[in-house]
């Protein structure tokens, strides 16, 4: 008796004794040479993404990743190739081959050129946004240097980066571009040193504001240079870079290059201060010239207006002494010479918010105030590098 039942897809794929349906695709193990040069390129783009910079010759396994990077830079051909996962722009800028019209007609990928589709060519949701934009022309700029122009580049480099390492210079936050952006300055963007060598500034009106830029010479410690523009560098270092500062002696030379005459051009950058403390712990009364010496880029008045909660201000109003109007980028650069000059006569003291947690002020000097005066003094007369405080008879001796 034969069975009207109907067979279904179901059936047929289940009934595959011999597995002919059983298909697999086959995978080769054998490399393209394009293969193996993005494979060696990809080991010196990890050895970047976990040091955050370019492998040297310090040991045999960075020599070998260091010979890999200066042959894939000598070979044009080769860069070519890589170039697309070239994520840290070690290769600079280069010449890739300008595809031809059967290239392009070929390469659609978005169907654009399928005439039964609508126009959705029109929609522009490929076009990348303003900041996608402005981050690629920021690595397209970047040229490759002769190797020979990079050498002295290339010592600045190195000795910044033990400069570091012995503590001479720090990395620090980046927060505002008129006041961290400096020519002759080091930087950080995604771990890359960079040095901002000169710039052609001038001033822009931005909204309601008035702002400086013009284009740089940035050179970076990966051998590449750029002429963009100071805002767009500042911008890059804003969203993904460090500041590196300078060493004192570097401070001191860059304080007295320009005389501190104010001129209409100038900007008014802010304060240095002077405080005295009102404060009736029994520990903090009794010291006599104990005073503050900072820097407000507000007014004094609405800097101290709640010292009293305050650990910078030892937890008590204070007495505004004296203030000296600064101007340019040379304020932040004044409070620093003045607290290492007077660093032997820091007052060393604990204290407890609240909380319990414990604070150690590191802005308040036992220095007498007409010391002070005769320091700033000292350092706007160039003469500061001729002289140290003496804190133990409280005076200022020549070296």
């Amino acid at each position: 008796m034969s069975s009207n039942k109907k067979i279904s897809l179901d059936d047929i794929f289940n009934d595959d004794d011999f597995g002919l349906l059983d298909s697999k695709a086959k995978v080769s193990n054998i490399k393209s040479e394009e293969d193996r040069l993005v494979d060696s390129f990809e080991e010196i783009n990890t050895f970047f993404d976990k040091t955050g910079r370019e492998p040297d010759a310090s040991s045999m396994s960075e020599y070998g990743l260091l010979a890999k990077l200066k042959n894939f830079r000598q070979d044009e051909q080769k860069k070519r190739i890589v170039k697309p996962y070239d994520r840290h722009n070690l290769l600079g800028e280069v010449e890739m081959e300008k595809p031809s019209i059967d290239d392009i007609l070929n390469d659609d990928g978005f169907g654009l050129l399928d005439s039964e589709k609508d126009l959705s060519i029109f929609k522009y949701k490929h076009i990348p946004k303003e900041e996608e934009r402005a981050e690629a022309d920021f690595v397209a700029q970047r040229k490759p240097m002769k190797e020979e122009d990079f050498r002295l580049y290339e010592e600045m480099f190195q000795k910044v980066h033990q400069e570091i390492k012995d503590g001479k210079r720090k990395i620090l936050p980046f927060r505002n571009i008129e006041k961290n952006l400096h020519i002759g300055n080091f930087y950080l963007i995604d771990g890359v040193m960079l040095y901002l060598e000169s710039a052609n500034l001038g001033s822009v009106q931005v909204g309601k504001d008035i702002r400086k830029d013009g284009r740089t010479t940035t050179v970076f410690e990966n051998g590449t240079y750029s002429n963009m523009l100071y805002r767009s560098l500042g911008k890059q270092i804003l969203k993904s870079g460090k500041l590196i500062t300078n060493t004192y002696e570097a401070m001191e030379n860059e304080f007295f290059i320009s005389p501190s005459l104010v001129k209409e051009e100038d900007i008014q950058t802010g304060w240095i201060y002077v405080l005295k403390s009102k404060s009736i712990h029994p520990e903090i009364s009794v010291i006599k010239n104990l005073y503050k010496i900072g820097f407000s880029s507000t007014p004094i008045e609405e800097r101290i207006r709640n010292a009293k909660n305050e650990a910078t201000y030892l937890f008590a109003d204070v007495i505004k002494v004296a203030s000296y109007a600064c101007y340019n980028q040379h304020a932040d650069k004044l409070e620093q010479l003045l607290h290492r000059f007077f660093a032997s006569a820091c007052l060393n003291i604990d204290l407890f918010n609240g909380n319990g947690q414990r604070i150690t002020p590191r802005e308040w000097f036992l220095v007498p105030f007409e010391i002070i005066e005769e320091a700033i003094r000292l350092i706007l007369s160039e003469e500061i590098i001729n002289y140290k405080y003496d804190a133990e008879n409280g005076v200022i001796v020549e070296r």
